[in-house]
């Protein structure tokens, strides 16, 4: 089985692709825009052939690879970034080449948050009201029927990234006389917090892996404010959410594929509102969390689904909740590095200094715990995320 994976040295994690697609018996080519030698070693034994290319935006270049590899090694089976920034290519690629997934027409109701809201209203689920929005004049007529806070995002636009809380007419008219050059989807605030549906469909669009995230805080306000990072997976799924997520997941007719899901939990009659869909794994260390707190290999489950004809999922079990606590360069805390690692040993499943492009929502240096104990989370974060002035002993160390 031929499969190109576009860019797999990054994010770092994702060499873990290539390496169970390699375990799994399949031919892993890769098209990378950096020296192959530069590669990390696991990456180039898992790769049968990697063609380097000026810049992955250059899609001639990238479309000569693909062309490459077909005539070297015969037809390409299937073409996958898992990233956001690369799914029009991907999609385009595709078509180009015959290769099954997404084509740029399907991919277009997933793109667009507007889209999006007509998708997930057909599908039954509560959407906010919204609406693309190109100057003042049309901002403050939905204003009338919604009234303030609004949100501002980018109608095609990547998670938290360019997103505004607008909370009166004053911010609403700085806004359109500095308008970036995008469409802006404009919707109302919901007073809520966010939880997602996370998972993974078969070929026939089954779910047969699903978990979610709850923040701490808000992803806008997170990344908008530079505030501390706290997010942690369930392990018990509500019933509604599951029924929501598995309805959006018919309705966009996902195959073969990781989603991530993302709703509001109303404040004031804890209902699920749907607020957009991502056809890629969740980001960052996600991936690497749900293994953690179910004892899985995703990475592998994604490989098995792709190269066995007779694909049963693995069973699984959330025997853990999973913790990802970011703290942010330039803020002073009242343990340091040395003194989180020796009061969480125990629960510490890894830590890393995080790659700059994604700090604004991952913070600069993170920690991942995992408990079966939601207490014992909420303790360690509030000690590791700590500021200076709220300095107290070391704890005697975490519950069991």
């Amino acid at each position: 089985m031929n499969i190109v994976l576009v860019s797999p040295h990054f994010p770092p994690n994702y060499v873990n692709f290539s390496a169970a697609l390699r375990r799994r018996g399949a031919q892993v080519l890769g098209i990378v825009d950096q020296a192959p030698e530069e590669l990390r070693a696991e990456l180039r034994e898992a790769l049968t052939d990697v063609i380097r290319v000026d810049d992955l935006h250059r899609t001639d270049q990238v479309a000569a690879a693909v062309a490459s590899f077909r005539d070297r090694y015969g037809p390409i089976d299937r073409l996958e970034s898992h990233n956001e920034h690369w799914l029009d290519s991907d999609a385009r690629l595709r078509l180009e080449f015959g290769i099954p997934g997404l084509k740029p027409d399907e991919l277009v109701p997933m793109r667009r948050k507007s889209l999006m809201k007509e998708v997930f209203s057909r599908a039954g689920l509560s959407v906010a009201r919204g609406r693309v929005v190109h100057d003042l004049e049309e901002a403050l007529g939905m204003v009338s029927d919604v009234g303030f806070p609004v949100v501002l995002k980018p109608d095609q636009g990547v998670g938290a990234t360019g997103t505004w809380k607008m909370r009166d007419r004053r911010e609403l008219e700085l806004f359109f006389a500095e308008k970036p050059p995008v469409e802006m989807f404009m919707e109302e605030f919901i007073t809520g917090g966010i939880v997602t549906f996370d998972g993974l469909a078969d070929r026939d669009g089954r779910v047969v892996f699903c978990a979610s995230l709850r923040y701490a805080d808000g992803m806008m306000e997170m990344v908008n404010d530079r505030l501390d990072i706290f997010l942690h997976t369930l392990r018990e799924l509500p019933a509604d959410l599951v029924e929501a997520g598995s309805r959006a997941v018919a309705a966009f007719g996902l195959k073969e594929r990781f989603f991530h899901l993302e709703f509001f939990r109303t404040s004031s009659d804890n209902r699920l509102v749907a607020l957009e869909v991502n056809v890629r794994p969740p980001g960052g260390l996600i991936l690497d969390m749900y293994n953690f707190s179910s004892d899985i290999d995703l990475f592998d489950e994604w490989a098995r689904l792709l190269t066995e004809t007779a694909y049963v999922p693995v069973p699984f079990e959330r025997r853990y909740h999973c913790a990802f606590l970011g703290r942010r360069d330039g803020r002073r805390y009242a343990h340091d590095h040395e003194s989180v690692l020796r009061a969480y040993r125990s629960l510490l499943v890894h830590q890393e200094r995080v790659p700059e492009v994604f700090s604004p929502a991952m913070g600069d240096v993170c920690y991942l715990l995992r408990s079966p104990d939601m207490g014992v989370i909420r303790e360690a974060a509030s000690y590791v995320l700590a500021p200076e002035q709220e300095a107290s002993q070391d704890p005697a160390g975490p519950r069991a």
